[in-house]
């Protein structure tokens, strides 16, 4: 039996029988004084209602069937109305009043005695109705702390939505570029993150993220991830360098060998040109002239793993139409019925005809295209898009 139920449980004798009071107590003499039992008298139905108001922590009542003004039987019905679970309660009746005892099981008495009570039997009957309220009160501290892991969660889901970009167009003065990003959790919080700004007239930073992990650790490394590659990045600093000093202060801070992968490009919205580094992340797609072509790697590994990492930039330079197109695994290692991933041959293959679309179009395309691959198969990860479509100056 918990701590919390093994001392000062109070248990409500109801009887019209004045000698039973003081026989309960010597009885029970031991646990009274050892402060486990604490006894409340009532000596009919009225009375144990009165008394059950005043004193809200009874636990148990012990009652007679026949009393004068509430008999036993009523008084369970009145019990049964409180639709208090953490109140049991034990019936008393002559032996062969059957027919009575039958009613009051029916009316919600978790156990019955026969008189002349056997003390013996009442103290094995007393505990085993408190260790049904043992149980009781470990289903409701479970269901109670169930119920506030959820509303965190719902919280930190909420949080995290809101330090994502949600309102597009983001940026709906700049005409040389067009952008379209969207996270998708498997559960209430996600690893997954994206994230863009303006770190001049000139250049846009972008960047896609993936930590290692799932469920609240991996959502606070993603927020951790997310807010420094932003706060360095509007620094205006290179790629490489940037990632560099993101990779230290995540090695200093990262526990349990938590890591993630990354995707960090600048893009510069007067000539196309594209600088950006790869930190082990899925390699972004480029949609040019009808073709698509996957971009270069450069060689870098996850961030919070080797803390003097130096990682390399590369550029590449987007024409006019062109449109670069970001991923988390999420979406082509997706699983169907048949346990078949979706794939780069299927990603590949929805990108081909997409040539024509928009950012939103694209990235809402895709996620519709990999939930009716997996049809009824639950996400088991994140997934998580970025799409930017290269306009050239006006």
């Amino acid at each position: 039996m918990d701590d919390k139920l093994q001392f000062n449980v109070k248990i409500m004798v109801v009887d019209d029988e004045v000698d039973l009071e003081p026989l309960i107590l010597q009885k029970f003499r031991r646990q009274v004084r050892d402060g486990k039992y604490n006894f409340v008298f009532a000596h009919n139905g009225l009375e144990a209602l009165t008394k059950l108001i005043e004193e809200p922590d009874i636990r148990l009542v012990l009652s007679d069937i026949n009393m004068p003004e509430m008999d036993g039987l009523t008084l369970l019905t009145k019990l049964k109305e409180l639709k208090n679970p953490w109140l049991k309660t034990v019936i008393v009746s002559a032996y062969g009043d059957m027919e009575n005892i039958r009613t009051a099981m029916n009316r919600g008495a978790f156990d019955f005695l026969t008189k002349p009570i056997s003390f013996d039997d009442l103290e094995i009957t007393i505990n085993k109705t408190l260790e049904e309220i043992s149980i009781i009160w470990h289903r409701m501290q479970e269901h109670d702390q169930l119920i506030s892991i959820q509303q965190d969660l719902q919280t930190a889901r909420e949080i995290q939505l809101a330090i994502l970009p949600k309102t597009y167009p983001p940026f709906p003065e700049r005409h040389e570029f067009d952008i379209y990003a969207s996270m998708i959790a498997a559960k209430e919080v996600g690893g997954d993150f994206f994230d863009f700004f303006m770190i001049d007239n000139e250049r846009l930073g972008f960047v896609i993220g993936d930590v290692s992990g799932k469920g609240v650790p991996a959502a606070i490394f993603m927020a951790v991830s997310r807010t420094l590659i932003r706060a360095t990045g509007l620094k205006g600093i290179s790629t490489k360098d940037c990632m560099g000093y993101v990779n230290k202060l995540l090695c200093n801070e990262s526990v349990s060998c938590m890591f993630v992968t990354v995707f960090y490009g600048i893009l510069n919205t007067l000539t196309g040109e594209v600088e950006y580094v790869n930190a082990g992340h899925n390699p972004p797609y480029r949609l040019t002239g009808g073709q698509i072509e996957k971009v270069e790697m450069t060689g870098g590994t996850i961030l919070g793993c080797l803390e003097d990492f130096s990682y390399q930039s590369k550029r590449l330079t987007l024409n006019p139409g062109d449109m670069l197109f970001l991923y988390t695994d999420g979406i082509n290692e997706a699983f169907n019925a048949a346990d078949e991933q979706f794939g780069d041959d299927r990603l590949e293959h929805f990108l081909a005809d997409s040539h024509e679309k928009s950012p939103e179009e694209a990235v809402k395309g895709c996620i519709d295209a990999v939930t009716g691959f997996a049809g009824d198969v639950a996400q088991s990860d994140d997934m998580t898009l970025l799409a930017i479509r290269y306009n050239g100056r006006s």
